[in-house]
């Protein structure tokens, strides 16, 4: 069995990458029934400029948690368009607040898992980055399965960037990180590279969490190596 085979982990029923938590209040049922039928993108295939109202590169941010850090980066690149993509709906209803009281009109939602949005409803091609921020790391080797980042889901990302795209994973666990350099050694079709914290994101959320626990936030980014000519 090849190296690659023996590192992937492929979807199974009951194996998620996220933790379920299903609790809500009545304010964020409200959030959600107020704001969410004006940012959530329509059923079927992603048609970016139907659900954006224009034609401008594509952000895909897998996790966004309660919004921060895809409201920082939707006010400070006006002219991208960034798609959220959330499972936990308290998460998803801060984060439509918070975008309302940012003003920000270039961010639109999803909530549901990512994986099958994007395999599913996504072409290839159509993304220009995609985000990944503080993913569950999952750090017993057992669990490593559950982790985001494997050969099927490397496979997935390149299919949907578009010729420049890249993939930026920031994580405060180090068994994270050298679990991402594995993954994409094993893979072949990625450069990855160690680079600085973006001035835009802000320190929030399980960033902030994690430099309490005094521990280190890794930055990688990862480029599709295309063929030459």
């Amino acid at each position: 069995m090849s190296i690659r085979k023996q590192l992937d982990h492929v979807p199974r029923p009951g194996v998620r990458t996220f933790t379920p938590r299903w609790r809500t209040s009545p304010l964020t049922a409200e959030r959600m029934e107020r704001l969410l039928p004006e940012v959530q993108v329509p059923e079927g295939p992603l048609d970016p400029a139907a659900a954006f109202g224009r034609r401008a590169p594509l952000v895909v941010e897998i996790g966004s948690g309660h919004g921060a850090a895809a409201i920082a980066y939707a006010a400070a690149h006006p002219e991208h368009d960034l798609l959220a993509l959330e499972v936990h709906v308290p998460g998803v209803a801060r984060m439509l607040a918070a975008a309302e009281v940012a003003g920000v009109t270039n961010v639109r939602v999803h909530r549901g898992d990512a994986l099958p949005f994007l395999d599913e409803r996504v072409a290839a091609g159509s993304v220009s980055a995609v985000h990944l921020f503080f993913p569950d790391p999952w750090p017993k080797k057992k669990h490593a399965k559950r982790r985001f980042v494997q050969q099927h889901t490397l496979d997935l990302l390149l299919r949907l960037l578009d010729e420049d795209g890249v993939l930026r994973i920031a994580t405060d666990h180090d068994v994270y990180a050298e679990h991402v350099l594995e993954q994409v050694a094993a893979h072949g079709g990625w450069s990855v590279h160690s680079t600085s914290r973006p001035p835009w994101r802000p320190t929030d959320g399980f960033e902030a969490k994690g430099l309490r626990a005094g521990r280190t936030i890794t930055d990688l980014t990862l480029v599709a190596l295309r063929p030459v000519g």
